[in-house]
């Protein structure tokens, strides 16, 4: 029933947001579904011109707002500046004006990046977002982890980012750590652990059913991962090239509900978690589906696109 309204809020927001939208705004990145396809398409024939037009229209949609569901585009915009480390200075410019309150995306989009220079880049930039001077000096001290150093575990938006590096490079790193953590689906201690873990494998066989360098990726996996990951890695295989994704969804529900049962264990908040757990994996990857955004060409993320709404309304205050 949970899981349900989840999604029932999660087609309302959308409907809502849309019906909104569409007298005021126009052109090729005019919502954040229109937005998401581009990002899902651009690692195919990037264009980092449009970069800072596109981050533009992510501020003015409100994408940022929210740091805990904007993970898949500040991953997004870290990823196009790793990649173009010549033309980082000027993207990122031509990105300002930006509202103080959504500078923290910029921020952190040069942190992630992980360019050689990042810090005297962001640095560059100071005196353009006074209100972000506190964040700021906590990456250039090392008080503030950077994505290579951030704990997947800490919560969803570390593995949606991931997802956003990999939409705007096409490389295996990121890809690399949510194999990783692939063994955590099978978690029966940690509940925090067990939800991440099933977040990946359900995302990574969403994603590599439409994405066969992705599938590529993962096949060459299984020659050096665990014996642990492998076995975890191979379902995620099979669920994407039989598109058997409710079955993933399924058993990853199940093992989060059997965990639930034996009490709070490991976890710091098994409530929360457990709530998150289940709207996560029936908003995240499955509404879209039920939408029609796998057919359009939307990405499988976790709390970037409709499942953003629902945990607003899932969460306990």
């Amino acid at each position: 029933m949970r899981a349900a309204t989840a999604v029932i809020l999660a087609l309302l927001f959308l409907g809502g947001q849309a019906a909104l939208a569409a007298p005021a705004k126009k052109g090729e990145f005019a919502s954040s579904e229109a937005i998401l396809r581009w990002i899902n398409t651009y690692r195919a024939k990037p264009n980092p011109e449009k970069v800072p037009l596109a981050v533009r229209a992510m501020s003015n949609l409100g994408l940022f707002r929210d740091m805990e569901t904007a993970g898949i585009y500040v991953g997004f915009i870290a990823g196009v500046l790793e990649t173009n480390p010549k033309r980082a200075e000027a993207l990122i410019a031509k990105m300002f004006p930006m509202p103080p309150e959504d500078q923290v995306a910029i921020v952190r989009a040069i942190a992630y990046s992980g360019l050689p220079d990042w810090k005297d880049l962001m640095l560059k930039f100071a005196e353009r977002m006074p209100a972000r001077k506190a964040l700021i000096d906590r990456f250039v001290y090392g008080k503030q982890p950077t994505l290579k150093q951030v704990a997947l575990d800490s919560g969803p938006a570390p593995l949606d980012t991931l997802w956003g590096q990999y939409f705007a490079t096409g490389s295996f790193e990121p890809i690399a750590r949510m194999v990783s953590i692939l063994a955590w689906a099978k978690d029966q201690n940690n509940v925090e652990r067990l939800t991440i873990g099933s977040m990946a494998k359900l995302s990574l066989a969403t994603n590599a059913s439409r994405d066969k360098d992705l599938l590529d990726m993962l096949k060459a996996s299984m020659a050096y991962e665990t014996k642990d990951t492998r076995a975890v890695l191979q379902e995620v295989i099979d669920a994407a090239e039989t598109f058997e994704f409710g079955r993933v969804r399924k058993d990853a529900m199940a093992s989060i509900d059997k965990l639930k049962a034996k009490g709070p264990a490991s976890a710091r908040n098994l409530q929360w978690w457990g709530m998150v757990g289940q709207t996560a994996l029936a908003v995240g990857c499955v509404a879209a589906g039920a939408m029609g955004h796998l057919e359009v060409g939307i990405p499988c993320v976790v709390g970037g696109a409709a499942s953003g709404a629902a945990l607003k309304f899932m969460t306990p205050e």
